[in-house]
């Protein structure tokens, strides 16, 4: 029997100047454990007049994690942070009760040819921290940990799974895995997986229950302590998961809360201007219409 409870599809969606695959939040299913939103970037090729420019806009709630695999992004946030982002390396900016932060392409890549391609992931706070003061935490690629299992490679991009964990301050139980085969293997992991789990397959492709499943599919599992699949060769793989809050979440723009009356209070403070300004910025991406409802 298959251990598979839904498939999700990329689906497109425009932030702006920048179209990427939407993965979560799904109609039929909003978090896996505390992720609540996932979107793979690229990989895109931009010209010299292109560039990835999201100017200031808020967060409430949440941490934002951005993992690239080419490219580069210059963070700025209302603590004052300005650090740029390349592959392999972690940002994890935690917005607690409010933070506003902007992601451009660094400037000596300006008016050049460049690749974008990532991920851009929010992870839910626990009911007690999502009115916790603004944090940022940045790791380098050789500070996270990778380890090779039987011609498989890992690596532990947050959380904790293996017996190892990551530098990254999280604030729930989760796990942020990347896998990567040369060769076809079949991998039994159930044991360090626990609460909700998802697998996003962004190269090669797995077989499961005699069924194949290739790029751009996250898989979401009936039972994190049943995940046997087979990597097809030359494959990467991801795996989201962890506990599932108590309470349901909602999530407006880019607010996530365990109640209405504190995206409500979020909106009327962005309208006003009133979270911590991004030094170095002047523009700022304005409220959608009042139109688009909580969910």
């Amino acid at each position: 029997m298959s251990n598979i409870q839904l498939i999700i599809e990329e689906r497109p969606s425009d932030i702006g100047n920048f179209l990427v695959g939407r993965l979560l939040p799904f109609r039929e299913k909003r978090l896996v454990g505390p992720f609540c939103f996932i979107d793979h970037m690229g990989p895109v090729t931009l010209n010299e007049n292109e560039n990835f420019d999201i100017p200031p806009h808020p967060h409430i709630g949440l941490s934002t994690l951005t993992f690239l695999f080419e490219g580069a992004v210059m963070h700025r946030d209302g603590l004052g942070t300005e650090v740029e982002i390349k592959p392999g390396q972690v940002n994890w900016m935690t917005a607690g009760k409010g933070i506003a932060h902007s992601e451009r392409t660094p400037d000596y890549l300006r008016g050049t040819v460049k690749n974008m391609h990532g991920l851009q992931i929010w992870v839910a706070l626990p009911k007690h921290l999502e009115q916790m003061e603004p944090e940022f935490f940045h790791a380098d690629g050789k500070d996270i940990p990778a380890w090779e299992q039987d011609d498989v490679n890992f690596k532990l991009i947050a959380g904790g799974a293996f017996g190892r964990k990551s530098p990254i301050p999280v604030y729930s139980p989760l796990y942020f895995i990347e896998i990567k085969n040369k060769g076809q293997k079949t991998l039994t992991i159930d044991e360090d997986l626990f609460g909700e789990s998802g697998l996003y397959i962004l190269e090669g492709g797995i077989e499961n229950d005699g069924n194949t499943f290739g790029p751009k599919n996250f898989l979401v599992a009936k039972d994190s302590k049943l995940c046997e699949f087979t990597m097809l060769p030359n494959s990467t793989v991801y795996i989201f998961g962890g506990e599932a809050f108590p309470e349901e979440r909602f999530i407006y723009w880019n607010f996530v809360a365990s109640s209405r009356e504190l995206i409500e209070e979020a909106k009327q403070k962005w309208l006003n201007q009133e979270f911590p300004q991004v030094p170095g910025e002047t523009d700022f991406v304005p409220l959608p219409p009042q139109s688009k409802n909580v969910k």
